[in-house]
Formats: C-alpha cells, structure tokens, sequence
C-alpha cells in the first residue's frame, strides 16, 4: 500500500557532552543510585538509518490469528495513549516524568488476535536486532509503539520513527527502530541477552546481567 505522509528532513545530531549533576533518588525511581535531572550525555552522531516512510512497514506475525503488515499510515490511525514515566538506563542513570505518545501495544495485540498459547514476544528492530520479553510484561497499560517523545517526533538516534516503550524495564529492552514484533510460545534471548545482559531486566532488582 502506497503512504503519503509527511517526512522529516535530514537531521544532523549533535550531541552535548556536558557532565549532568546528579541528585538524591526519589523512591518512585531505581533505588540507591543518581537520578540525572539535565541531558544525559551521548556519544555524537550516533545516527539512526534513514527511513522513507512511504516504504515503512511494521509486521506482527508467529502465535496470531490475524497476522499484519501495517504501513506508516496504517500505523498512524491506530489508537493512541500518552504515557508520563520515568526511565531507567542498564548504563546507571534513571530519568524522570518523561512523556512519550505512541499506538499502546494492547491495541497492536487484540488487533492481531494473540492466540492463548503465546507467551513471549521478540521484537525485531533494523539490521537484525532483537530484544525478548513475556508477553504479560507488555499488556501492562504503560506500553507502547511510541513516535513521540516530549511532544515531538522521535529523533533518529533514538528510535525513529517507532521504538518500543517498556518503562518496568531496563531501556535496552525498549528496541528502536521497530519493525516486528513476534509472538511465540517460549522464551527466546535478543540480541544483549545472548551477550550476557539479563533476560529479565528488572531495574528495581538491579537486573543488569546474567550470572
């Protein structure tokens, strides 16, 4: 199905390197350690793939009665929520009230009518990463498909056009630049969980890596 939609130009990212204060860890975040309340710093022109929305798709697809395709604009006329939470980094900072709008995978779920049997779901981002979660962690009503973070598009280092939002887990789990998701009856390890990182990742177990 051919798009058309609105796309954005190229971006040039440039990154701040300043060094954020920290300050004391209220108890709604990760416990015992800083909170950064300025811009966490990255690493410069970390840039994320060019994308044509026009060609854009995302799939759903394993344990569903209704397996989709959807293309951007499909996508966009899904249900929409906005989300406000705090997000916590494997790499040890947190921060919070971020406010993030996106299609909630509940919708993207009943939309494809998950078969009872499925209990994990892979995500497929570009060049083949994939990160693992169960399929109750996301039916929680703070996830999303999220386009929009702090009232504007994503920026492609971070995900655009869509990324998944998991906020009860460490952010590696929330894979930028989806393309898929897979329901599957097991559990099967992504990309960092093969590499040693928790499968489960649970901030508030401070769940970085496997033993």
């Amino acid at each position: 199905m051919s798009v058309s939609a609105g796309r954005r130009g190229d971006h040039d990212v440039r990154a701040s390197v300043r060094e954020p204060r920290a300050r004391p860890c209220p108890r709604r975040a990760r416990p015992a350690r800083p909170v950064r309340d300025r811009e966490v710093p990255r690493p410069p022109l970390r840039l994320g793939p060019r994308v044509d929305l026009a060609r854009w798709d995302l799939f759903v697809r394993g344990l569903v009665a209704n397996p989709l395709r959807l293309t951007w604009e499909e996508f966009r006329r899904l249900p929409r929520k906005q989300v406000v939470t705090d997000i916590h980094c494997v790499t040890r900072w947190s921060k919070l009230g971020t406010t993030w709008e996106g299609v909630p995978f509940r919708a993207i779920a009943e939309l494809a009518e998950v078969r009872p049997e499925a209990t994990h779901v892979v995500a497929h981002a570009e060049q083949g990463y994939t990160t693992n979660l169960p399929l109750a962690v996301l039916m929680d009503d703070d996830v999303l498909l999220a386009d929009t973070y702090e009232g504007a598009p994503l920026e492609p280092e971070h995900g655009y056009p869509v990324r998944l939002l998991v906020p009860k887990r460490y952010f590696w789990k929330s894979a930028k630049w989806l393309r898929g998701l897979e329901f599957l009856d097991h559990d099967e390890p992504g990309f960092w969980e093969r590499y040693g990182y928790h499968n489960d990742a649970d901030p508030w177990r401070e769940e970085r890596f496997s033993e």
